[in-house]
């Protein structure tokens, strides 16, 4: 199980996802990637303008805020092999 997080330097909701990821990984077994979208100009172009994203196995699951008891919920999801459904908003 992987998850990703596209972010930015100074981002207050990129520093905010990360904490909430990190919270849910002392519960569940993930491994955990942050990646500055500033590094890639293809990511910069493709996501500037909705970071944080969120991604579960590659499949971008949130967009702007994340929270605990969601993304946790999402993660168990997908361990179960149930495919991410994205909500309204989430249209990555």
């Amino acid at each position: 199980m992987r998850v990703d997080i596209y972010s930015k330097p100074r981002c207050s909701l990129c520093e905010k996802a990360l904490a909430v990821a990190v919270e849910v990984q002392a519960r569940l077994p993930f491994e955990l990637y942050v990646t500055d979208i500033l590094q890639s100009p293809d990511l910069f172009e493709t996501w500037r303008y909705d970071i944080p994203v969120v991604l579960i196995d590659g499949v971008p699951a949130f967009k702007h805020r994340v929270d605990a008891e969601t993304l946790e919920g999402r993660i168990r999801e997908v361990m179960n092999g149930i495919p991410i459904a994205k909500t309204v908003g989430q249209d990555g």
